[in-house]
């Protein structure tokens, strides 16, 4: 207004020298009254409201913010909180828009989801319930899989709470599968690595909703802010979901809220129904080999120490180099579990808090001490004289080296926190298992000895340790088949619980798998050993024996390999209530 006033007054013909004072006046206006600059001025100092009322007004923010900027938190979680999943399931109609978003979102494959839908059902044939439940990584207070992994490729991002896995990191022992009781990680057998939910941290952090949030046409889904004492003190009451794992293992954040209160008999859709679980074929052949070793070295030990040294001498050298070829051939197997077994290297790194990462430093200190033991039972005669002296107790040392190996495999386990897994059932069958293969394998040996030798030497080895061996092997066949028997008493419980549901799945679906197994067990730990104790009062031609131990050595054998193939495919395995893969 004072530009086009001062314009119009000193006409167009007005000189605009310096000396002239309109051109002076007109210059000072442009410097007090230049509207740009008095615009872009406003603009640097706009408070964060106004910046973004104008930037809503000018339709500047993403198309959908307006339905989920409710959905999300509008700041960040201070000490003690987390950001967690809030489910309503009022509004959940299950109709896995979620689940689709997410795919898309992250690029899944076919087969591939980080969030499910499940069912629950129960009620009364007049007042039913049928509850879809959607589910997804719970970001729990102290994650299994965090814990279990023994590369230390998962993260707990210390201001959000989010459980972060870092596929780099990931050489894809799958452990951290078996250790969430929610069946969050996924495992991805081309890329071989186990991926998961990250709640779309990125997205958050840019003002947006994750993808399942964003993508429910309901609103059931939203993100919250959690106290985590909060969190700690709902576990003890488990207020969770009806039939899901107990919140007290990991402590998950999610909440779900219902203004209908659950009947009792709630159930997930699922409930009555077993399937089998992946096998893990290299983790059998490597926990059976494993314990076949150390049982070898045990064995020998025993036998040294109960019978005379210049009975046993004969056997050390084949008896320590059979057990140490047995432990570097299960060590082996064990890297075609992994899904980048280059990386193996890396497997202790989570020595502080992972199973895994002890139970492969424990073998990897075993393995080195075996074959220590073995070349020294080889060459030690020159090399130290009094090796005779220290070698009963090196045998010892290197047998209590692979008890800590084996324990280590025992609490494997024992941290999934199944049933059939407990530390009871675990024990009892790996160390029968060490046992009854150790014993088999020593007999191999000796027989093998009395065939290849025949010296009087051997001959008495065989005279006085075969009826032990042969008795001892029976004996523990029958405790270890008793022990796995026990389990089908669960089928005359009324109650579904989780080991009723394994004695299903062995009578039925994995009934041949079974029904092999005891019979290898009779067939190479009680029968053949019997034979045996019986060519004692009547001699059989050597040809014939050696057919007897073979049988005795393999049935054993493929007895315990189906028993382990048994103890992963048989484990009636956590999940959330209704989902159905």
């Amino acid at each position: 207004m004072s530009f086009n006033f001062d314009e119009q007054n000193t006409g167009s013909d007005a000189p605009l020298d310096g000396n002239n004072p309109a051109s002076q006046g007109t210059a000072t206006c442009h410097q007090e009254f230049d509207l740009i600059s008095l615009l872009l001025e406003e603009q640097q100092t706009l408070t964060a409201v106004d910046e973004f009322a104008r930037q809503y007004e000018a339709e500047a923010l993403p198309a959908q913010s307006r339905y989920y900027a409710d959905l999300i938190p509008s700041k960040s979680p201070q000490s003690g909180e987390q950001y967690a999943f809030q489910v309503d399931l009022d509004r959940c109609s299950g109709c896995k828009a979620c689940v689709t978003a997410c795919h898309s979102m992250n690029g899944l494959d076919e087969n591939e989801t980080w969030r499910d839908v499940g069912l629950l059902i129960g009620g009364t044939s007049q007042d039913p319930i049928y509850q879809h439940v959607t589910t997804a990584c719970h970001h729990c207070l102290d994650p299994g899989c965090m814990q279990a992994c023994p590369v230390n490729a998962y993260e707990k991002d210390p201001i959000t709470g989010i459980v972060k896995h870092l596929d780099d990191q990931c050489f894809g022992c799958q452990y951290c599968t078996l250790a969430c009781p929610y069946d969050v990680p996924k495992y991805h057998s081309q890329k071989g690595i186990v991926r998961k939910c990250d709640m779309c941290s990125q997205r958050l952090t840019d003002g947006e909703a994750p993808a399942c949030v964003q993508a429910c046409p309901h609103q059931a889904i939203s993100i919250d802010i959690v106290n985590q004492e909060q969190v700690l003190a709902d576990s003890e009451i488990n207020t969770f979901l009806p039939a899901a794992p107990d919140p007290q293992h990991t402590y998950p954040t999610t909440t779900y809220k219902s203004r209908k209160p659950f009947p009792r008999n709630t159930l997930p859709a699922d409930y009555y129904s077993a399937r089998p679980q992946h096998a893990h074929l290299p983790l059998v052949i490597m926990l059976v080999l494993t314990q076949l070793s150390v049982g070898a070295f045990f064995t020998g030990s025993v036998l040294e120490y109960f019978l005379s040294a210049e009975t046993t001498s004969v056997m050390v050298r084949l008896s320590a180099t059979t057990a140490l070829l047995f432990g570097l051939l299960a060590l082996g197997a064990s890297t075609l579990h992994l899904g980048r077994p280059l990386y193996a290297f890396r497997g202790i790194l989570g020595l502080k808090h992972s199973w895994l990462s002890r139970e492969i430093l424990a073998f990897g200190v075993f393995a080195g001490a075996a074959q220590v033991y073995a070349g020294l039972t080889w060459f030690a005669g020159s090399l130290l004289p009094r090796w005779e002296v220290w070698q009963p107790a090196a045998g010892w040392l290197v047998s209590a080296l692979g008890g800590v190996g084996i324990f280590c495999s025992i609490m494997i386990y024992v941290f999934t926190k199944r049933e059939f897994w407990s530390f009871e059932a675990t024990t009892t069958k790996f160390v029968l298992t060490a046992a009854l293969l150790g014993i088999a394998s020593t007999w191999v040996v000796i027989f093998a000895l009395n065939l290849t030798v025949n010296s009087a030497a051997t001959n008495l080895l065989l005279a006085q340790a075969g009826p032990i061996l042969s008795k001892a092997l029976i004996v523990t066949t029958v405790l270890k088949l008793g022990f796995e028997a026990s389990i089908f008493r669960y089928l005359l419980r009324r109650q579904n619980s989780p080991l009723k549901r394994s004695a299903l799945l062995m009578s039925g679906e994995l009934s041949s798998v079974t029904l092999a197994r005891f019979a290898c067990g009779i067939l190479g730990g009680v029968l053949m050993p019997l034979f045996l104790l019986n060519q004692q009062t009547q001699p059989v031609q050597n040809l014939t024996l050696f057919l007897i131990v073979s049988i005795l050595f393999i049935a054993c054998l493929a007895g315990e390999l189906l028993e382990r193939y048994l103890f992963f495919s048989a484990v009636a395995a956590p999940r959330m209530p209704g989902v159905i893969h």
